[in-house]
């Protein structure tokens, strides 16, 4: 094999050609089926064989993990279309591996690929848990409700040995400070113990992120997210417990989960869910070429109509990242999806009640830099 140089402002490869780079076997288990260099990198690199018949194997991509030292946890945005100001993600990449994260192109910023390098080379903000409570013990600081997971997943498989979540989960409830949970994972249940005391007191509320019921196109786009199944297990077993628990089908694909919206409502409404919400498919930057690789490689039949459809809530293209047109698109088709989630969620009578965290418990933790009262 050899390694070939190509600056990135010459034309991409195809997705057919680079996914005949990556071979099956050397990502099998995982969601991208191509690695492309960062568009930050001086050059592009792809593999290919050169005729020489060497026989040379590469080895499959696996999960590596690396520590990092956080300055910060808690990002702040100021978008108008999201619901709220602060998140924390205690890890970058996410082994789920799914097509359609938004979030891919963070790696980006690493040196790394948004592709198989995104879902395999993995960061862990190992001491989250202690910079989120300097953090929230600044004389500054004032509580509103933290959304945890919001860029990639903070119950994916590699907290079941790091436990960071858990540990950002015990400085919350300490606190007192409301946190929004957005997981594919049923990994979430293992934090029961911590949540219902949390949610006894309106501090915490949970979604369960849901795109298809279909087990094998969910294995395909998700393959290392928990099955639909177990997620709808998940939303169950939370709300037996009292913990508020909503459903979210994010994204919404045109020509391939679309006609699922009914059915995923129903569904997590009959195991407990109680608030719902959904999320067009963004495609920005690096992700367009991975979710385009994958439509060719799982769903070849039907790649045509779903890029046409997109565009035609995208205003031809295939991302419009302006607020208010990003979360939802324009256009008949997606005011058809949006209709139709409305009124399934209201004839459930999902969303009758959004509950709002309680921000008036919030105890400033006294060893977070803040000069302790001296009576």
């Amino acid at each position: 094999m050899n390694i070939a140089c190509q600056h990135p402002l010459e034309p991409l490869l195809t997705p057919e050609i680079a996914d005949a780079a990556v071979a099956a076997a050397r990502r099998r288990g995982r969601g991208a089926g191509i690695n492309p260099s960062g568009r930050f990198e001086a050059y592009a690199r792809t593999v290919f064989d050169d005729g020489w018949g060497d026989g040379e194997e590469l080895p499959p991509f696996r999960t590596t993990v690396q520590t990092e030292q956080a300055r910060s946890v808690i990002t702040r945005n100021d978008s108008p279309d999201i619901a709220f100001d602060r998140s924390l993600n205690p890890y970058r990449g996410c082994e789920h591996g799914c097509v359609y994260c938004y979030a891919r192109p963070n790696h980006a910023y690493l040196g790394l690929s948004p592709g198989l390098d995104f879902e395999s080379r993995l960061y862990a903000k190992i001491n989250a848990a202690e910079v989120l409570e300097r953090e929230l013990g600044a004389p500054s600081y004032q509580p509103k409700v933290i959304a945890i997971g919001t860029a990639t997943d903070a119950y994916q498989p590699i907290e079941k040995e790091q436990r960071i979540t858990r540990r950002v989960l015990e400085v919350l409830a300490k606190t007192r400070h409301p946190a929004l949970i957005i997981t594919k994972s049923a990994l979430v249940l293992r934090d029961l113990d911590i949540l219902q005391p949390m949610a006894a007191e309106g501090l915490v509320k949970v979604a369960i992120s849901i795109t298809t019921l279909d087990r094998r196109l969910a294995r395909a786009m998700e393959p290392r997210a928990s099955s639909p199944q177990r997620r709808l297990e998940a939303i169950q077993k939370l709300s037996a417990a009292g913990i508020p628990v909503g459903v979210m089908m994010a994204p919404v694909i045109p020509a391939v989960t679309d006609s699922e919206i009914e059915r995923i409502l129903e569904a997590a409404h009959t195991f407990g869910a109680r608030e719902a919400g959904y999320v067009l498919l963004r495609l920005p930057l690096e992700v367009s070429e991975i979710f385009r690789e994958f439509l060719l490689r799982e769903l070849p039949d039907r790649y045509r109509h779903v890029m046409n459809v997109l565009k035609s809530m995208r205003g031809g293209k295939d991302y419009d990242a302006e607020w208010g047109k990003r979360m939802r698109g324009t256009g008949p088709y997606a005011w058809q999806l949006g209709r139709r989630f409305e009124l399934t969620a209201k004839r459930l009578g999902l969303n009758k009640q959004r509950l709002k965290l309680d921000t008036t418990k919030f105890l400033k933790p006294g060893n977070g830099g803040v000069q302790l009262s001296l009576f």
